[in-house]
């Protein structure tokens, strides 16, 4: 009898093998950029030989990267697989400045991410546009290709919506008003698919700079919103706030209170810039920032001016 611990066998396929050693090499830098290039594997029982194709961070000294790599892979591919993995072939095939050598750097003003460029615009997938077209098309399709098998195989007469909608095309022709709405209709809508295909969409999220690479990062015009409404409600005198973010210019309307109003305005205008500098958009907004005096409002008493010298101070009234 056979122990149970020796019954049946489990098969690593070459290709897994090849999958995990080239994910194992993006796992052989931390917090450097490290990818492959190409990888192969040839699994032979229980053993496994390996040869990754990489593109390494530059500058790096090369021997000791490779040599990390090369264990690490091996280790790694060993270790989920089970194999007995023999030291595994890297190929050097690419060098990639690795501007980001600390975690934390932030790319340049104006810079994109090394991972990509970072887009001016968030694109939307469309998923709701697409999965309706798709399901009717997917219908339509699917009843016209049922009828037709019935039709050929089972010797069944032809549906009737398939038969009455080919008579009404046969009596009705193109000049009659119901053949000419259709047309405007499938015109009208062949125009908002091909906007929804050039346009990006989601005109509620700014793109921002993104410091881990290979990232994209939006935030939402609401949040930049928030945050200069709340910049300009801390600013002294200032007693209501209302803030307006477009796609490429931010508007903040102040009711003040008390205080001067041209120091006002300039004060929040400072802060809205730091706060809008502190987001990080890719497409810095143009600021436009108005003051309101309430009616309640006393303009700031005037400084007395000096006396100039020599001159004689008016006396008091008698």
């Amino acid at each position: 009898m056979t122990a149970p611990e020796r019954r049946g066998t489990t098969t690593v396929s070459d290709r897994a093998v090849r999958r995990i050693a080239g994910r194992a090499v993006t796992e052989a830098l931390p917090g450097r950029a490290a990818r492959a290039t190409g990888s192969s594997a040839a699994v032979r029982g229980g053993r496994a030989e390996i040869a990754v194709d990489v593109a390494l961070p530059y500058p790096a000294p090369l021997t000791p990267t490779v040599r990390r790599v090369q264990d690490h892979v091996t280790a790694r591919t060993g270790e989920l697989t089970g194999l007995d993995v023999r030291t595994a072939r890297v190929g050097v095939t690419a060098l990639t400045p690795d501007r980001m050598t600390e975690p934390d750097a932030a790319p340049e003003p104006g810079t994109a991410a090394p991972g990509g460029r970072v887009p001016r615009r968030w694109w939307a997938q469309r998923r709701l546009p697409l999965g309706v077209l798709t399901l009717l098309a997917t219908l339509t399709c699917g009843a016209l290709a049922t009828d037709l098998v019935l039709v050929h195989t089972g010797h069944r007469p032809a549906a009737l919506w398939r038969t009455g909608a080919l008579h009404w095309l046969y009596v009705h022709g193109p000049g009659e008003p119901p053949v000419t709405a259709a047309a405007l209709g499938c015109a009208l809508l062949g125009v908002w698919l091909i906007v929804l295909a050039v346009t990006p969409g989601r005109r509620g999220l700014l793109t921002a700079h993104s410091p881990a690479p290979a990232t994209r990062v939006a935030v939402d015009r609401g949040a930049v919103a928030a945050l200069l409404r709340d910049t300009a409600a801390g600013t002294e005198g200032v007693d209501t706030v209302a803030v307006r973010v477009r796609r490429r210019r931010a508007t903040v309307r102040a009711a003040l209170a008390f205080g001067d109003r041209a120091a006002v305005r300039d004060q929040i205008t400072d802060a809205a810039r730091r706060t809008l500098a502190e987001c990080g958009l890719r497409r810095p907004l143009r600021l436009r920032v108005a003051v309101r005096p309430l009616p309640v409002w006393t303009p700031p008493p005037a400084e007395a001016a000096p006396t100039p010298l020599g001159a004689v101070a008016p006396a008091g009234g008698s």
